[in-house]
């Protein structure tokens, strides 16, 4: 009876291992032909990346929610299929950050009219906001 469960346990353990998030797909920072753009070219990836990064801002922090689900997975079995410990967004963001950064600096090396600054990281934007959160 207890060589059955525990092979049914580490069977069920095994198909829930790949449950955990999904895997991240970051960009390549820098990519042949980056040098060769024009001020035009620049311009229009470095917004093409912003815009990715305004939809993977909102979940790139998943503490929170991890947090909750395992609290109601403790009640439950179903909510913990849905926990993401891969931080996959995390991890394309900082990718897109650094291509965003590495643009900028070939435009600002090309004298292109550029009116932005590096962008932080994860980290430094939630140091930022604690401090402005106790400024308040």
């Amino acid at each position: 009876m207890n060589k059955t469960f525990l092979a049914i346990a580490m069977t069920a353990l095994m198909g829930l291992s790949g449950c955990g998030g999904r895997s991240a797909n970051p960009v390549i920072i820098s990519q042949s032909g980056d040098q060769q753009l024009s001020c035009k070219g620049l311009k229009f990836e470095m917004e093409n990346i912003k815009d990715d990064i305004q939809r993977l801002l909102p979940s790139t922090d998943k503490t929170a929610q991890n947090i909750a689900l395992g609290v109601a997975g403790s009640f439950l079995l179903v909510p913990l299929f849905f926990m993401d410990f891969k931080n996959a967004d995390k991890a394309e963001y900082d990718a897109l950050r650094q291509r965003y950064n590495y643009l900028l600096a070939i435009a600002i090396s090309k004298n292109c009219s550029v009116k932005s600054k590096k962008l932080p990281s994860v980290e430094q934007m939630k140091a930022e906001y604690k401090k402005q959160q106790a400024a308040e």
